[in-house]
């Protein structure tokens, strides 16, 4: 399996160029689907450790269904296929760029989620316009047993988010493990109270939001990812979920650009506009740094050729 691996803002993505299974010719809905469903092992094999890591996010190239797409791309984490993912789109074109498959300029990939636009401005710099975003519901509140009481917005930015706004808990690298724990319990008790997407659509990241001890810096996250692993980068939707939530209060002005960093202290700078049903359009730009092309193995003999679980 012919792979490169590449880092935004510290959030590994591995863009599978080659070996990946056969999802057919349906809709990249229904492939993602088909990848969720029938080939889960596939999926972990790829990012479970030996092979993998924490936080990797997998990119599996196929054929669009849009002509003027450059790719189709399926993401996926070590527990679930994803509608987008705004880190791995950005480490994605800096790795069609080192292959050389496009040059600096603007091109469009498929996602599950529709179609997004990315400028790579140089070799590591790109800028996503992502899928359109909302906020669905605000201030919903919920018990967790043994922990207290927390209130949040539900939003969409390509995946579906539980917002905190503030972290109860202080955003450092220090309290990373606290931060993970707390976040776990939240989005557990989200499918047990059936805090949702507008459609049933279960909560599959949790953000926590502060602000920055930097001026220059709008605010700092922490985003628990569906792998339980918790991002390295701002999070492309999940800062796209939090735009809507911004929008929706009238706290940014479209056009109007902040910059949002993670818990290790990564940034992207976003802005959004408005689109025509009153939802917006995200833009999030990172950089990201090809770390390696290679080819992965998998030897039915290995004890471990479909990752280490516990």
């Amino acid at each position: 399996m012919h792979v490169i691996d590449s880092h935004t803002g510290g959030e590994p993505t591995r863009v599978i160029l080659s070996g990946g299974p056969d999802l057919g010719t349906g809709t990249l809905a229904q492939r993602a689907q088909i990848l969720a469903t029938k080939h889960k092992q596939f999926c972990q094999s790829v990012l479970f450790e030996p092979r993998g890591q924490p936080a990797m996010v997998a990119a599996l190239l196929v054929e669009p269904t849009e002509a003027d797409c450059t790719t189709g791309v399926i993401y996926f984490d070590a527990d679930a296929v994803l509608g987008m993912c705004g880190h791995g789109t950005i480490g994605l074109a800096v790795s069609l760029a080192y292959l050389g498959r496009i040059d600096v300029g603007a091109h469009k990939i498929e996602t599950p989620a529709g179609v997004v636009d990315i400028l790579l401005s140089d070799k590591n710099t790109v800028t996503v316009t992502n899928v359109e975003s909302r906020r669905v519901a605000a201030n919903l509140s919920m018990e967790v047993e043994g922990i207290g009481h927390f209130t949040g917005d539900v939003a969409y930015g390509g995946n579906w988010f539980y917002i905190i706004d503030p972290s109860p808990i202080e955003l450092i690298p220090s309290n990373i493990r606290k931060l993970t724990d707390l976040t776990i319990m939240i989005r557990d008790q989200t499918h047990k109270a059936n805090i949702g997407g507008d459609n049933g659509e279960l909560i599959d990241h949790i953000i926590l939001q502060s602000q920055s001890t930097n001026k220059n810096i709008h605010s700092r996250n922490f985003v628990l990812c569906p792998d339980d692993s918790y991002d390295r980068s701002p999070c492309g939707t999940g800062s796209s979920a939090r735009l809507a939530c911004l929008a929706a209060d009238g706290l940014l002005k479209p056009g109007q650009e902040i910059t949002q960093e993670s818990i290790i202290g990564s940034q992207y700078r976003l802005s959004y506009q408005l689109a025509a049903n009153g939802n917006i359009i995200p833009q999030i730009t990172g950089q990201a740094f090809v770390m390696a092309e290679t080819k992965l193995i998998f030897n039915p003999t290995d004890p471990f050729a479909n990752g280490i679980r516990l």
